[in-house]
């Protein structure tokens, strides 16, 4: 199923890393919802600092990907809800790790907490394929 991100004409182009306004899925697919990724480890702990929280919740989604036949490549969507102004770019390097050069329609949320004290982030996708 392609995907192509759209920013027409008459709609400001925000300068953001990996941000489109919107994504065309074209033809019938497979579609995956993903509950919100936090930067935990896979022995319950959680990563230490922004950007390695930023880290482990997308890897977490790659996993996620892949356990579903999917890849980053078919991320349609994304939302996400930090902590701390202050971790904006500790978000944008992990997310252009994560996505290289790739465009997609993003929500960004800051939030006053999540459900553990401890986590900074929480992102979820919604993928096509």
């Amino acid at each position: 199923m392609p995907h192509t991100p759209i920013d027409p004409d008459g709609i400001v182009v925000l300068g953001v890393p990996n941000y489109a306004h919107g994504m065309v899925s074209e033809g019938a697919g497979r579609w995956l919802h993903l509950s919100g990724q936090v930067g935990v480890n896979p022995d319950g702990s959680s990563a230490d600092g922004a950007l390695a929280q930023c880290q482990r919740a997308l890897a977490n989604i790659a996993a996620l990907l892949e356990a579903a036949g999917m890849t980053a490549e078919d991320i349609v969507h994304m939302r996400i809800f930090l902590l701390d102004r202050d971790d904006i770019p500790a978000l944008r390097q992990a997310r252009g790790e994560f996505l290289g050069a790739r465009k997609i329609p993003s929500t960004l949320v800051l939030v006053s907490g999540l459900v553990d004290p401890a986590w900074r982030v929480e992102i979820e996708v919604v993928a096509a394929r």
